[in-house]
């Protein structure tokens, strides 16, 4: 039930303009109808909520997730798409890209169908299509035997079959294909993402040139930089129109690695992604990620093989709080690589990705000491943790 109106007051805000502290955000159905501090009036009124000594901050946008709750995007049922967002949703990411992976061609087409009409409906915001289009050298958790070349028309097949919801395709550009692909992608108005690629500097650069604007799982599933040999990650490091994903897990990049793309690229060029498989949210054991078999072990999880990694069981408030206290990151820029960048480039920054006026009212409580989850409210309904909030008493 989507409350009338509520109030959060005495919390921490992570604004746009920086952080206020003693901050109040008043809900009225699912949007934010005023945002004030402790100095400019705000204060609180009896039967406002109570969250002094949290922080609040926008709910997470994820770009790049293939499952969760023991579930999958790729499984082709509607219930199982449900039991991913909802995993995800309990927590923070209040916006969901939900990730195919390589299948054949029509059980893709299929699979879009059925999240399309998901995203009618409003639980999803997109659809992103990793794979079949990659480099059998650069594969990762993808089944070799069922890759493709990009050409258009079949890229143009799958993109057709997502009804308007197609919003990421990634592609190893180096392959017959690969630019023209991107280029009608970039007409089309989908976003065209290098990776799982094999190609060189020369190559990526032109992929840019050609209308890539989105570096998928950066390090990840591409050849590293060489002195000689600057490889995909130095030109889509370098160059402003590209953003880039990231993994926060502590598997996928090692701290510094992760430091040195914020360094060169800024938070507002960053997105924090989980490229989460079905083990998200539950424990070690064997799951499916499309046609391959996962084994997670540790919260690690490898192909049943161990010849790779095969996504993560990563939620984005373990990457926020990852991005805060190991890698040093502000408040602000956690918030902008976790919500006001993903959002911009959905093209959905008018209603979500930050704290304003107007926009949905999808929050994100946090333990202003931990950076531990407390609550999440989607579109002015609790999700999760509304019940552990307490009224301000009457003076």
């Amino acid at each position: 039930m989507v409350a009338d109106r509520i109030a959060l007051a005495g919390a921490r805000l992570v604004l746009p303009g920086g952080v206020v502290e003693d901050g109040r955000i008043a809900v009225e159905g699912e949007r934010i109808a005023a945002i004030t501090d402790g100095t400019s009036g705000g204060g609180t009124e009896p039967g406002d909520l109570d969250l002094t000594g949290y922080t609040v901050v926008p709910g997470f946008v994820d770009l790049h997730v293939h499952g969760g709750g023991g579930a999958s995007y790729a499984s082709g049922v509607a219930e199982e798409a449900l039991l991913v967002t909802r995993t995800h949703l309990a927590h923070g990411t209040t916006t969901t890209v939900a990730s195919t992976v390589t299948g054949e061609i029509d059980d893709i087409a299929r699979q879009a169908a059925m999240l399309s009409e998901l995203v009618e409906e409003g639980v999803l915001a997109g659809i992103h299509f990793e794979g079949p289009f990659i480099s059998h050298h650069r594969c990762g958790a993808h089944r070799p035997d069922l890759l493709r070349d990009p050409d258009p028309s079949l890229v143009r097949e799958l993109v057709d079959a997502a009804r308007g919801h197609a919003k990421m395709v990634t592609l190893a550009p180096e392959l017959p294909g690969g630019l023209e692909s991107v280029r009608m992608l970039a007409d089309l108005g989908v976003i065209a993402a290098v990776g799982h690629t094999d190609s060189d500097y020369a190559t990526a650069l032109a992929a840019i040139e050609a209308g890539a604007t989105v570096a998928t799982h950066l390090f990840n599933g591409m050849p590293g930089i060489g002195h000689r040999a600057p490889g995909p990650v130095v030109a889509l490091l370098e160059d402003e129109r590209v953003t880039v994903e990231l993994i926060n897990d502590g598997v996928h990049l090692h701290p510094s690695v992760l430091d040195l793309a914020y360094r060169t690229a800024g938070a507002n060029r960053v997105a924090l992604i989980t490229d989460a498989m079905g083990a998200a949210g539950m424990g070690d054991g064997l799951y499916p990620l499309g046609p391959l078999q996962v084994e997670v072990r540790d919260g690690v999880a490898m192909l049943s093989d161990g010849s790779s990694i095969a996504g993560s069981t990563l939620t984005l408030d373990v990457a926020f709080k990852r991005a805060i206290t190991v890698n040093g990151l502000t408040l602000g820029q956690a918030v902008e690589s976790l919500c006001t960048t993903p959002a911009r480039l959905l093209g959905l920054g008018g209603s979500i990705g930050s704290l304003e006026t107007g926009k949905n009212a999808d929050l994100v409580v946090l333990d202003s000491g931990t950076y531990d989850l407390v609550a999440v409210m989607r579109r002015g309904r609790w999700i999760l943790g509304g019940e552990k909030l307490t009224p301000v008493e009457p003076a």
